[in-house]
């Protein structure tokens, strides 16, 4: 993987580059120059033979043509003569052959003086003799394997041919010389393309160098780091493209800072809602949910990527996305169960470029669970309110229009009837008076009166009290610690408090009956608990007898006077002193109230 990143390089790619156009340069010119040298210096050998071969013809048609007589040597030794003369070190053999009979009147080569007399049969010297001009060719000769250059060329006496000269010259010699020259060649572009790679090399690191400032650059941009230069080394094409690159990392770096301050500016935004916000892409898969979002739904962030926005809300049965994407009004997503009532509400946003063209969608998910609770709360205050204050009303314009009607003169039925009027006035006043203390408790201005207080005493005494007004058969039993615990509280409110819970106690206590009553210390609270032997409460009521106007049994409450609204009351005192307010019960056997309060231990020698 190294070499082939290596080369990869750009340096690496200009050098080569620049060395192959070298070398195949050199190549076309030495090919060039080879083959033109090789042309010349294999005619000049040709014309120089053919120079010399052209003097011998013209020696041997002297003697061919001359007149002997007895005494004079016979054609053939002047021939061989002539024909030892004219050897040389190119030439191999020289023949001399006649043009009527085609033998071979003489040879240069000692050894071949037995060819003397015979008929040629070589092709090239009859072509020679019957066309009357030159034949040539480069052959190798087969007892050395060198080439040679063998030639016939005619012999002319005026217009007559008389005869040919058949040559053998050694050109093995100027192929050698070629050899030597390309070796020369070879070395000298070696050497030149050695020098070209030197030169190549300094002159790639003089362009390579600001790119690979910039690749340096460009890398550390990408990792988020702007504070790189890219060095300026010329006023060149490369150098102001570094100096562009230097403006455009400048510029990235200040865009960069912005957005990154814009990101977290809307991350902070995004984590610091308490409403819960949803993103999706134009196909209405979730880009984005923030922290409140995921909680509201029960979700991970990273399960939710990716996945429709219709899935997620739990609307693919009832909508589509482009349902969503139309959507004005907003959604209400019921989630409860049978155990926890759980409501959002959903308004969608659509996200759209300036041309129309539909990015995506945001969601904003408000958990109204709170809000639906008290208006339903609401209205089933102002349907109890109405009801309990209807009955006293209507029973007391029953008796007033009885009374209106002439009662007012029966001696024995006026007193009932204006005694069940008083009554009915009283039940209104007390309710009215609860209502009252509920809205007052309600109000941001709600204070309480502290006091460090002996719990048990001030429990003890309250108990005491009620057992002197109670006017049913029920006991009372004690179960309360024997050392003082103090803890600070209002002594009015939770007075009024310990009434509500043991009169309705009493209330429900059958004849005989037993209200038991007992404080339990822990470790940051005490736990004050009134049980009877009553009746008891359903199952599935037992966490509503704390509501405003709640009654057990209710024919039995509005005899006894009862509003509905001593509990709820308890539960706002209770929740006052940052404590809180339960009840177990066992249906048939009794009701235990329970409520706790902040409650920190002290040696007995700091009260003292």
């Amino acid at each position: 993987m190294r070499k082939v990143g290596f080369f990869r390089s750009i340096h690496v790619k200009f050098v080569i580059i620049y060395v192959l156009l070298i070398l195949v340069a050199m190549q076309i010119i030495g090919v060039y120059f080879v083959k033109q040298l090789e042309e010349t210096l294999r005619t000049n050998f040709q014309t120089s033979l053919k120079a010399r071969v052209n003097l011998l013809a013209y020696n041997i048609v002297q003697e061919m043509e001359k007149e002997r007589t007895s005494e004079d040597p016979t054609l053939e030794a002047d021939v061989k003569k002539i024909l030892r003369d004219f050897s040389a070190v190119d030439i191999s053999e020289v023949r001399l052959i006649d043009a009527g009979s085609l033998k071979i009147i003489g040879t240069s080569d000692p050894n071949n003086q037995g060819l003397v007399g015979q008929r040629t049969t070589d092709l090239r010297i009859k072509q020679s003799l019957v066309l009357e001009e030159d034949q040539s060719n480069i052959l190798i000769d087969p007892r050395t394997g060198h080439r040679i250059w063998v030639l016939s060329t005619p012999i002319k006496s005026g217009k007559k041919v008389i005869g040919a000269i058949y040559l053998v010259a050694k050109i093995e010699n100027v192929f050698e010389q070629m050899k030597t020259i390309n070796r020369i060649f070879a070395t000298g572009t070696a050497i030149a393309l050695s020098i070209t790679a030197v030169l190549g090399i300094l002159l790639a690191q003089t362009i390579t160098r600001p790119i690979a400032d910039m690749k340096k650059q460009a890398l550390a941009m990408a990792k988020g780091n702007f504070s790189r230069k890219v060095k300026v080394y010329g006023n060149d094409e490369i150098g102001t493209l570094a100096i562009a690159f230097n403006n455009l990392t400048k510029k990235l770096q200040e865009a960069q800072a912005m957005t990154e301050g814009e990101r977290r500016k809307l991350s902070s935004v995004l984590s610091y809602m308490t409403d819960g916000v949803i993103a999706t892409d134009r196909k209405g898969r979730v880009i984005l949910i923030n922290d409140p979002a995921a909680e509201m739904l029960d979700v991970s962030r990273e399960t939710v990527l990716s996945q429709p926005i219709v899935s997620l809300l739990g609307l693919s049965v009832t909508n589509s996305f482009e349902d969503l994407l139309e959507e004005k009004d907003s959604l209400i997503l019921d989630y409860s169960t049978k155990v926890k009532r759980y409501i959002l509400r959903a308004n969608f946003s659509v996200i759209q470029k300036e041309t129309g063209f539909v990015n995506g969608l945001i969601a904003v998910l408000h958990d109204i669970t709170e809000l639906e609770k008290i208006d339903a709360e609401r209205r089933e205050f102002v349907a109890n309110v109405s009801h309990e204050l209807r009955t006293p009303l209507t029973s007391m314009r029953s008796y007033l229009e009885a009374l209106t009607d002439g009662a007012w003169r029966d001696e024995e039925i006026a007193p009932n009837f204006l005694e069940v009027t008083k009554t009915e006035t009283e039940r209104m006043i007390r309710m009215v008076n609860d209502l009252l203390q509920l809205s007052k408790m309600d109000s941001t201005d709600y204070r309480l009166n502290k006091e460090w207080v002996n719990f048990v005493t001030f429990f003890d005494r309250i108990i005491d009290r009620l057992e002197m007004a109670k006017d049913s058969n029920v006991t009372f039993k004690r179960s309360l610690p024997p050392h003082a615990i103090f803890v600070e509280i209002d002594e009015d409110k939770l007075t009024q408090v310990l009434y509500n819970i043991i009169s309705n106690a009493i209330k429900y206590s059958p004849e005989g009956g037993q209200v038991t009553f007992s404080i339990q210390e822990e470790e940051e609270k005490i736990i004050v608990s009134i049980s009877d032997e009553g009746m008891g409460i359903p199952k599935e009521n037992i966490g509503k007898i704390f509501d405003r106007f709640y009654r057990v049994d209710k024919a039995r409450t509005r005899k006894l006077g009862g509003t509905g609204l001593g509990l709820a009351i308890a539960k706002e005192m209770v929740n006052a002193h940052g404590g809180t307010i339960w009840a177990t019960s066992v249906e048939g056997k009794g009701t235990v109230i329970s409520f706790s309060l902040p409650y920190e231990r002290f040696e007995e020698d700091e009260w003292s």
